[in-house]
């Protein structure tokens, strides 16, 4: 079973403003050893081991998950999970959607009744700029301090004082930011040699956006051909070497046009655009309206 078979997970880019969890379930388990049923999940769920050792088996995989260790079990995938530790094995899971998109009353709503698939009631993982799907690698090792807000988000969800959906959403954006920033750190680790050289790249081209940042610079300071320095900066980036650029340019563009009274051209020439004409038309295209229309309406606001 390959991960995205038969459609799922259902996937959507989504900046991060757009990201809205909702939180369906959050309860300890304890549970003996033995293989669970095959299942599947209309919503998506964090399954955090405390205690013992568990696996599941996905995308024709079986992941071992131990104590310290979470994985994510995305919507619409079928998996078993299984507890592998004697006597017994300790989980927290929690129960969400992305874009507070389902409506989730009872156990029922969660778990697919494969006898009465309802297609259109799936929810969708969302994507953000620069990072994978959560569900690419779904076994996450959370610092501390994630931990301690997964357990957070458990006793607000079960004690359910006035106003608990909204620290839970709160916390659900947090934990998920936290896993983010555990898959950029495993994908700095699991890079090639030359990673630690592309992360010093990917940090001179945030310093020093207007220098010259073209496939053939960094392949020359890499000391390796175009293709492969491409290949392996966007395994590490997770978006082509030009692209980056640009998003760090546009970046800069609009702190500079926000915060300083630099006319537009001397702007355009900071982040590397001597071009007015063509500065303003990349501005454009990522805003949809001009630099000086993009400064009138951020000080108005």
């Amino acid at each position: 079973m390959s991960q995205c078979s038969n459609g799922f997970p259902r996937l959507q880019p989504a900046p991060f403003r757009e990201w809205s969890p909702s939180i369906h379930y959050a309860q300890f388990q304890t549970l003996t050893p033995g293989v669970l049923n095959l299942r599947r999940l209309y919503d998506f769920e964090l399954l955090y081991v405390c205690q013992g050792e568990a696996a599941t088996a996905m995308y024709g995989q079986r992941y071992t998950i131990v104590a310290g260790q979470l994985i994510f079990l995305p919507s619409g995938v079928f998996h078993r999970n299984e507890v592998v530790s004697e006597p017994s094995a300790k989980f927290l899971g929690i129960h969400f959607d992305f874009f507070d998109e389902l409506e989730i009353l009872t156990e029922a709503d969660m778990v697919v009744n494969e006898e009465a698939v309802q297609f259109d009631k799936f929810g969708t993982e969302a994507v953000a700029e620069l990072f994978s799907p959560l569900s690419e690698n779904p076994v996450y090792t959370p610092p501390l301090a994630c931990v301690q807000l997964i357990e957070q988000l458990e006793h607000e969800f079960t004690m359910r004082p006035p106003g608990y959906e909204l620290v839970c959403k709160a916390l659900m954006l947090n934990i998920l930011a936290h896993l983010l920033r555990t898959q950029m750190s495993r994908r700095l680790s699991d890079a090639s040699v030359h990673g630690a050289k592309i992360a010093e790249l990917m940090h001179r081209i945030e310093a020093a956006p207007a220098d010259m940042w073209s496939n053939k610079e960094l392949a020359r300071k890499m000391s390796m051909n175009e293709d492969h320095m491409a290949k392996l900066f966007k395994q590490l980036a997770g978006m082509p070497p030009g692209e980056y650029v640009s998003s760090i340019r546009h970046r800069e563009a609009r702190k500079l046009l926000r915060e300083t009274d630099l006319s537009v051209e001397t702007v355009g020439e900071r982040v590397g655009y001597p071009d007015i004409h063509y500065f303003s038309r990349i501005f454009r295209r990522h805003e949809g309206i001009s630099p000086r229309e993009y400064r009138k309406l951020s000080r108005i606001l």
